[in-house]
């Protein structure tokens, strides 16, 4: 199983927001948005005020799936 973050990048385009944006309007660091950008795991904290800050779900942001690499 994998982490995808792929609908969070979809979401901010929907919203006209670039990656770029994030950290200033969410209060984290270019850092986290870089792992974000690797699908890496990030504090749930951080997933939490992502959503805060976007008005949306966590389903809006994250899934779950399946890891082809293992």
């Amino acid at each position: 199983m994998a982490i995808s973050y792929k609908k969070l990048w979809h979401l901010l385009l929907d919203k006209d927001l670039k990656k770029k944006d994030l950290p200033k309007l969410v209060g984290i660091s270019t850092a986290t948005v870089t792992k974000l950008s690797k699908n890496e795991t990030v504090n749930t904290d951080i997933l939490d005020r992502i959503c805060n800050a976007l008005q949306c779900d966590i389903s809006d942001i994250m899934e779950i799936t399946t890891d082809t690499k293992r």
